[in-house]
């Protein structure tokens, strides 16, 4: 759970810096938000998911 609500937060303020940088207007941003909402509730969502915590784990794994 902390890492998704981590990953959403991030992806938040990704998408406020590239409307106020105006990378991306806020129409095509409410569409990218929506299809991910959509998205949620398919079949896919498991699959997304279990790649999405494999990711954080390979990436939680690598020391520095």
């Amino acid at each position: 759970m902390a890492i998704s609500l981590s990953v959403v937060v991030l992806l938040l303020v990704i998408l406020v810096v590239m409307i106020r940088g105006g990378s991306i207007k806020a129409g095509p941003a409410v569409v990218a938000a929506l299809f991910g909402f959509f998205l949620a509730s398919t079949g896919m969502a498991p699959s997304i998911n279990r790649f999405l915590n494999s990711i954080a784990e390979t990436i939680n794994q690598i020391s520095f």
